[in-house]
């Protein structure tokens, strides 16, 4: 049902030759700080998408629980570094549903997707494509900053005192 988003990088030759200059461990924790800072510019336009499109006069707002969240299993898995940005909590309400402050909204897909009597009112997909460009430069340029600090840093601790 999701759709994954893959794409490559091409001109950051300077980025590409850092890399082989640190650590593995330096690199995955500089791409995971840049990939979050990059992540957050998509949750912020899917938020601002969410609050036009949602009925204020509900309990219950898709705003308050789009998130970002670390990818575990892919890390695991595969050694790659991901984030998930999507909107919390399960399909099905219980009995009773909160209507506070992060109560389970199920009814973004309904939005999300349309129904066969309602037309479609996307929010993930919108802000994840009028977002790229900024997401692309964000992460190369958090990325590149973090590896000069760790490549800094292992220069330091290298020189004789």
């Amino acid at each position: 049902m999701a759709d994954g988003v893959d794409f490559s990088i091409v001109g950051v030759d300077s980025l590409l030759g850092k890399l082989f200059e640190v650590s593995d461990d330096l690199r995955r924790r500089g791409g995971r700080a840049a990939l979050r800072k990059a992540g957050n510019i998509i949750v912020r336009r899917a938020q601002q998408i969410a609050a036009r499109v949602d009925d204020p006069h509900t309990g219950r707002s898709i705003e308050d629980n789009i998130a970002l969240r670390w990818n575990g299993r892919e890390f695991k898995q595969h050694g790659n570094i991901a984030f998930r940005i999507g909107v919390l909590h399960g399909a099905v309400l219980v009995n009773h549903p909160d209507l506070g402050e992060n109560a389970p909204t199920p009814h973004w897909r309904l939005l999300e997707f349309g129904t066969e009597k309602m037309r479609a009112r996307p929010i993930m997909r919108p802000a994840m494509e009028a977002s790229m460009n900024d997401v692309l430069h964000t992460f190369t340029t958090e990325y590149e900053k973090s590896l000069d600090r760790a490549i800094k840093r292992a220069r330091k601790r290298s020189q004789p005192s």
